[in-house]
């Protein structure tokens, strides 16, 4: 194998395939890159058994074709350390590999192609395209809420749902729920409802290939795999066996207190407050009187922050506590000037959303103070 690459046009693939491979693993291999170059195509394919990447890289001539696997994260700190404008020298020597660029000279140890395992596939049963930008979104909007190392598994992860009219994404801790809805037009018609879940670590690699652009992302929905193919790149994750709550039935009806408030002094307040909460619950109290809220919070060390903001309600007197950060995080996701909070009362869930309506419906617990 030998070929040659610019810097520019190696680092971004690598970063995004190393960022896949496990730092400590069992199997030494899966600390690896997979290098693959076929005529003027270079493919570098990292995997930790669950979620598998790969990146495709144009050569320029005078390549020649071969397989090996280098040690990833080496790699990769090697490609970053050189100057922008640097031209790569790839050749394989035996069991190494070396790697020139101007006067800098590295020799790296090597692994069979052969050891390297691939996520078996299984026969996707769904397909559809759908726009980068727009996939992005629906993971930004909801995949803050996803649990981290939860016994009920299925939360450790996000919803993938889609019917003929739309794709949908919903992640939920127990604590909050976070669901953002995009029109999709699918050619094949189904009156059936599909639902998969993506596992966190899945979800988060997916997003890191989804930047910027028009272009539009084949995805295919298996019974044990999610694959996605974009110009550049093919994804492919496990998904979580397991059966996602009935979320629908976690979003709060029949609110009749409404509050409508500026998002970004109810973002500055709160960020205010939260700087004297309990380090550990990050409770504070919400009292909503007539076109005023006052946030309280305070710590063990018997310290407090006081706030109060013009919101537009009309309602009776209101005083309910939240988890400071998860109020944050919502209002950091949404992208309108002004936030609509929903309530029926001290002891329900709070349904939030952009008070120009939107394509996201946030919820949020209450907290006992």
């Amino acid at each position: 194998m030998k070929f040659t690459v610019t810097r520019e046009a190696l680092l971004k693939p690598l970063q995004l395939v190393t960022g896949v491979v496990e730092r400590r693993h069992t199997l030494p291999v899966l600390s690896n890159v997979l290098m693959v170059v076929d005529g003027d195509r270079l493919s570098l394919t990292g995997t930790d058994l669950e979620v598998e990447l790969i990146g495709r890289v144009n050569l320029q001539q005078g390549a020649e074709d071969g397989e090996i696997t280098v040690p990833a994260r080496k790699l990769m700190d090697i490609c970053k350390s050189l100057p922008d404008d640097a031209i790569i020298e790839f050749k394989q020597d035996d069991q190494r590999v070396i790697v020139k660029a101007g006067r800098s000279r590295f020799t790296l140890s090597t692994l069979p192609a052969a050891e390297f395992p691939s996520i078996d596939e299984d026969p996707g049963s769904i397909s559809f395209s759908a726009d980068k930008h727009m996939l992005r979104s629906l993971i930004d909007n909801t995949g803050f809420a996803m649990a981290q190392q939860d016994v009920r598994y299925y939360l450790n992860g996000l919803l993938l749902e889609l019917t003929d009219e739309h794709v949908r994404t919903v992640a939920t801790d127990g604590h909050r729920l976070a669901m953002c809805t995009s029109n999709l037009l699918r050619e094949e018609s189904s009156a059936d409802r599909h639902q998969v879940i993506v596992p966190r670590k899945g979800i988060l690699e997916f997003a890191r290939i989804l930047t910027d652009g028009a272009e539009t992302v084949d995805i295919l929905l298996g019974s044990n795999h999610m694959r996605a193919v974009t110009g550049d790149y093919t994804f492919t994750s496990k998904l979580v066996d397991g059966k996602f709550p009935e979320y629908e039935r976690v979003l709060p009806r029949g609110g009749d207190k409404e509050v409508i408030a500026d998002r970004q002094l109810l973002r500055q307040a709160l960020n205010r407050a939260a700087i004297l909460s309990n380090e550990k619950y990050r409770g504070v109290r919400l009292t909503f009187a007539p076109n005023q809220l006052t946030i309280i919070a305070n710590n063990p060390e018997q310290e407090e922050a006081q706030e109060e903001l013009p919101v537009d309600y009309q309602g009776e007197t209101l005083e309910i506590g939240f988890n400071v950060s998860y109020l944050l995080d919502v209002l950091s996701v949404i992208s309108g000037k002004s936030v609509k909070i929903t309530l029926s009362g001290p002891d329900r869930s709070a349904l939030v959303e952009d008070s120009e309506g939107g394509e996201s419906l946030y919820v949020v617990m209450p907290m006992r103070l």
